[in-house]
């Protein structure tokens, strides 16, 4: 397959952090990853989730627990890590509903996820990255596609967005990039239940490519990332065309 060629071109005998390890499209990544001959470090909050991570891979796999409201726990993830080639962050923690009902303590979470975590984790593990290496933390199609109720959403990842290129200037020449995915049917869409199938369909009717995206999708986006060189301060829009409908 493509992406099982590109991934062992990007991570044959490379480290790579994966920060958000547990969700579904951070194990996708991790499995693409570890057959490809990379050795993984496996972060996130949740550390039964990492282990079912860590089990369905092959190669050397380490797990260290990471919350990205958390400064101490993210220096301690770069004291644990040691030197590394990559780190990709899929991490999101969602504050959505109406504007009246948000409460503060998820909407600093959701910014803790998207726009604090990632600068710390740049001013944390920056220094022991090795050459050629980079950072690939996640956007989404919500910033350039606002809709009620989404608010939190919307500006976290708009924000993230300008990060990624005050970063890659910053960093210099390490590189900093993101990936930002449109309706991936990841197993996150599984939540509806009997409605999930008439929803995805909907959102390929209504996109340019006339589908809903997979995780490899989003692998293939993260490897290109990884792999090219001459690639910073990029946003890699992964959503079918969707934010332009």
């Amino acid at each position: 397959m493509f992406t099982d060629a590109l991934a062992k071109k990007a991570l044959e005998g490379r480290r790579l952090i994966v920060v958000g390890a547990g969700s579904h499209v951070g194990r996708h990544l991790a499995q693409t990853a570890s057959a490809a001959g990379a050795e993984l470090v496996l972060a996130g909050p949740d550390a039964s989730k990492l282990a079912a991570t860590a089990a369905g891979l092959a190669g050397p796999t380490r797990t260290r627990l990471v919350d990205l409201a958390d400064e101490d726990s993210i220096a301690a993830l770069a004291a644990e890590a040691g030197p590394f080639d990559h780190l990709v962050s899929t991490a999101a923690m969602p504050a959505n509903g109406p504007l009246a009902s948000l409460e503060l303590a998820m909407v600093q979470r959701a910014f803790a996820a998207k726009v604090i975590g990632p600068l710390l984790l740049a001013k944390h593990l920056a220094g022991q990255m090795n050459e050629g290496g980079s950072f690939t933390f996640f956007s989404g199609v919500a910033a350039w596609r606002p809709a009620p109720e989404r608010v939190v959403m919307a500006t976290t990842n708009g924000a993230l967005s300008f990060l990624v290129e005050a970063l890659a200037v910053e960093l210099a020449p390490l590189r900093v990039n993101a990936v930002s995915p449109g309706i991936v049917d990841s197993g996150a869409w599984d939540t509806l239940g009997e409605g999930k199938d008439a929803f995805l369909r909907g959102v390929a009717e209504r996109n340019p490519a006339r589908r809903t995206g997979t995780p490899d999708d989003l692998v293939q986006a993260v490897l290109y990332a990884i792999s090219s060189p001459f690639v910073t301060g990029t946003v890699l829009h992964v959503d079918g065309g969707g934010r332009l409908g």
